[in-house]
């Protein structure tokens, strides 16, 4: 970073003007023309140069809901591991006959959501879903960023009995 050694001479700087003129009672301070000189060492376009997380998402494995060979029940890759900060899709599929219906409350909480796809096509929100429901088989992809670290349970509501539960753990 070549503006840091400016910077920090610029902010050292603004820091000795201030206290001067505190000794010296003056009332107006130097912040105003600290902040422009600040401005002009390069400090202030440093937030352009940031990485857009949504652009480097990693694809998750597939958790699956039941099988095309008839147990509806089986689900593959019930647990899965995250990591806090990282952008991630996460494709649900249902195989099975049954409706399920995905409810995974903390974790949609704890996510910076980008969009939910149903057969190419995305739903953008202010907020979590509820829960996501399958009323015969197919996939929904959800986009977001991991927030919070914790261990997140997820059940297929209803079936939770049957072993239509899981884990999503976010380090």
């Amino acid at each position: 970073m070549p503006f840091l050694g400016q910077f920090l001479r610029t902010r050292r700087h603004c820091e000795q003007r201030e206290a001067i003129q505190r000794r010296q009672g003056r009332r107006r301070p130097a912040a105003l023309e600290c902040f422009a000189a600040l401005a002009m060492t390069g400090v202030m376009i440093a937030p352009a140069s940031a990485t857009d997380l949504t652009r480097k998402r990693e694809n998750l494995p597939d958790l699956v809901l039941g099988n095309d060979q008839g147990n509806d029940f089986v689900v593959e890759n019930k647990d899965i591991e995250l990591e806090s900060g990282k952008a991630y899709r996460l494709r649900i599929v249902a195989k099975g006959g049954q409706e399920y219906k995905f409810y995974a409350p903390e974790f949609f909480r704890y996510i910076w959501l980008n969009q939910i796809v149903i057969e190419h096509k995305e739903i953008h929100g202010g907020g979590p879903p509820d829960h996501l429901e399958f009323d015969e088989p197919g996939e929904i992809a959800i986009e977001f960023v991991a927030i919070k670290p914790g261990a997140y349970k997820w059940e297929a509501r209803g079936l939770e009995a049957k072993g239509m539960t899981g884990t999503l753990t976010v380090k």
